[in-house]
């Protein structure tokens, strides 16, 4: 089975000054990210924007990331959709380029059933059965949640194979590993729950902060499975900080100001989203200060 290693980044897409997808920092970004703490890099997820990519663009960055890193970390095509037949189009797609895997949402908006969110995803599944997919749940955006009974389902076709899993409920996490087999992969959706999710059998996260401390979030990780309760809690208190101002408003505004504040010129976030606000800049200066991220 496929191993997406411990931090998966959720990548964000990067904007010129006139809003078309800058393709080459978007390179330099993932070389940067696979170089600091990131095993596999998510791309065209939230994060990065996609309900504001069109197909097209989505596609290019698949083949600009993975050309750029696909021989040092997995990469994971953000191919989801509220349309079972424009997700299968896109997974089939990202699989002819040689996508690693892919990352399928739950649908938004149309608010489907257990049987037909069960549906849906099986027939992802098997219309690309070459393809590990990774399950995404995340009601706070969709408007629906996805039962861990139903995940335990999924969890028995051969190529789905974990869940990025954002509910923010770890009785659901701790319910999703009673029911599955060790083997399927149960990644935190959110940086500030990574520590707790660990404890009841999560392998990792699918982060946002690691575009910033992708190495600190190694770390972590590694010193909870070596037994250093105490340093992975030091490491998880001393980011939470971070974490907390990383989500203060819509994600990824925050993680876009933050890379500016660095020094990367990503751009703003496409409309309906924004600039930060006045308010959250000096927080997120004073946290990234704090933290050696900036000078």
């Amino acid at each position: 089975m496929v191993d997406f290693g411990k931090v998966l980044t959720a990548m964000i897409t990067p904007f010129k000054a006139d809003g078309s997808v800058n393709y080459d920092l978007a390179a330099q970004i993932a070389a940067h990210l696979v170089e600091n703490g990131t095993d596999t890099l998510v791309v065209c997820g939230t994060t990065g924007e996609s309900p504001t990519l069109t197909w097209e663009e989505e596609y290019q960055l698949f083949v600009v990331v993975l050309a750029e890193v696909g021989d040092k970390a997995y990469v994971m095509a953000g191919c989801g959709s509220n349309s079972t037949k424009e997700a299968i189009a896109a997974t089939q797609k990202s699989a002819k380029i040689g996508i690693h895997a892919t990352l399928q949402v739950v649908p938004y908006y149309n608010k489907p059933p257990q049987a037909g969110l069960y549906q849906h995803f099986l027939a992802i599944a098997q219309a690309v059965p070459e393809m590990p997919l990774l399950l995404y749940n995340v009601p706070s955006r969709t408007g629906q949640n996805l039962h861990a009974e139903t995940v335990a389902k999924l969890a028995e076709v051969e190529n789905i194979v974990g869940i990025k899993e954002a509910s923010g409920n770890l009785d659901q996490l701790s319910e999703i590993r009673r029911l599955t087999s060790p083997e399927f992969q149960i990644y935190s959706g959110e940086d500030s729950l990574t520590l707790p999710s660990l404890a009841i059998g999560a392998k990792g996260v699918v982060s946002v902060a690691s575009h910033l401390v992708g190495n600190q979030l190694q770390q972590m990780i590694k010193a909870y499975n070596s037994g250093e309760v105490k340093v992975a809690t030091e490491i998880h208190l001393q980011l939470l900080p971070l974490f907390k101002a990383l989500f203060a408003t819509t994600n990824p505004i925050p993680v876009k100001k933050a890379l500016q504040l660095q020094g990367w010129d990503v751009g703003s976030p496409r409309l309906p989203l924004c600039e930060a606000d006045d308010d959250l800049n000096p927080r997120l200066v004073m946290v990234l200060k704090e933290l050696n991220l900036i000078s």
